[in-house]
């Protein structure tokens, strides 16, 4: 006789291995995908939605598989059908995304229908009900998606209808609150978990800022520019050239891990300094410019001009130069209203630095 298969959505977070376990419980065969993208969901990134996956399904007997959606996924976060969230967060298709991609593994596998860790009521865009019809349907699988943990407040599945799942065996769970899973954890022997995680990047306000304004100067973005977006202070120079500024030591070692030999690099001589990246054409008085903004977040300090030393894609040079001042920091420094606003309170209940 054959065994029951199922494919799930799978992140490596409390929902989504309790959807796995519920379902595992019915003696269902469980195939588990879970999806990466360049925006945070990374499974090495402590900040990332998705995940150590490996942990669960090892104590508990299923199987893994690992699918980046890379492009695909770019392309739907600059133009989503169904529009972003607060900030750059495309969940609605995000989601069906994630289940076309999960319905052709569905096929592939033999696998009868697709169960996820949703909860109803526990994100305001995609975990409504309404929403989440609209996604089954847009992904070609209407009645074909099951989640286990809210199942008895949805209509029935294919999986229930068929007597593939036993309804009775599903939970009801409902709203933001994870008291009831963290209950059913421990009922299920499941003991290590990770916390609520900080979720998508396209979520983060100041992340979002800069990639709708990287977007608007370039709709083609190289990954380099995607992962060059969570380090270091951003600065627009002109249409085509954009200065990254490092904030501390690690952020600067990110920098020169990124660096492809496109652009130059810049750092003050004989101080404390910060690594700066030069993105795209920069004509010498742009070169100034980056040099100053560079002087400016070093520790160069005396009434002198700096050596900045400008290295990587061209001959290395020296250029002398004087740190900026506030006016070219709050003319192109890329940053929210908001987030100006606060260093602008900021800067004006501390001493000024004299130069």
């Amino acid at each position: 006789m054959k065994k029951t298969r199922a494919v799930a959505l799978y992140s490596g977070g409390l929902d989504s291995t309790l959807a796995v376990l519920a379902v595992l419980k019915q003696g269902i065969e469980v195939k588990a995908i879970t999806f990466l993208n360049h925006f945070g969901c990374d499974i090495s990134d402590k900040s990332s939605c998705s995940k150590d996956p490996f942990s669960a399904a090892e104590k508990f007997g299923f199987e893994v598989k690992l699918s980046h959606l890379a492009d695909k996924f770019i392309r739907i976060v600059k133009d989503p059908k169904f529009g972003h969230g607060k900030n750059m967060n495309p969940c609605m298709d995000c989601r069906i995304l994630m289940l076309k991609e999960a319905k052709e593994f569905m096929e592939m596998t033999g696998a009868e229908f697709i169960i996820t860790g949703e909860v109803l009521g526990q994100r305001p865009m995609s975990q409504r009900r309404d929403a989440m019809n609209i996604i089954d349907r847009e992904a070609g699988l209407k009645g074909r998606v099951l989640r286990p943990l809210c199942a008895k407040h949805m209509k029935p599945t294919f999986a229930e209808e068929a007597g593939l799942v036993d309804r009775e065996l599903l939970y009801a769970f409902n709203g933001r609150s994870r008291k009831p899973q963290m209950a059913l954890a421990k009922e299920f022997g499941l003991t290590d978990y990770p916390a609520p995680a900080g979720g998508c990047l396209l979520t983060e306000p100041n992340y979002a800022h800069r990639l709708r304004e990287l977007l608007d100067h370039d709709p083609d973005p190289a990954l380099q520019d995607l992962h060059l977006l969570r380090i270091g202070r951003h600065f627009r120079l002109s249409p085509v050239c954009k200065l990254i500024v490092g904030r501390d030591k690690a952020e600067n070692d990110a920098l020169m891990k990124l660096y492809d030999n496109s652009g130059p690099l810049l750092r003050v001589m004989g101080c404390g300094s910060p690594l700066a990246l030069l993105k795209g054409h920069a004509t010498e008085e742009e070169l100034e410019t980056a040099a100053e903004i560079c002087v400016r977040y070093s520790d160069a300090r005396g009434p002198e001009p700096a050596d900045v030393r400008v290295f990587g894609d061209r001959a290395d040079v020296i250029v002398k130069t004087l740190r900026a001042g506030s006016g070219i920091i709050d003319e192109l420094k890329i940053t929210r209203k908001e987030d100006a606003e606060h260093e602008v309170r900021k800067s004006r209940s501390r001493p000024e630095v004299k130069a």
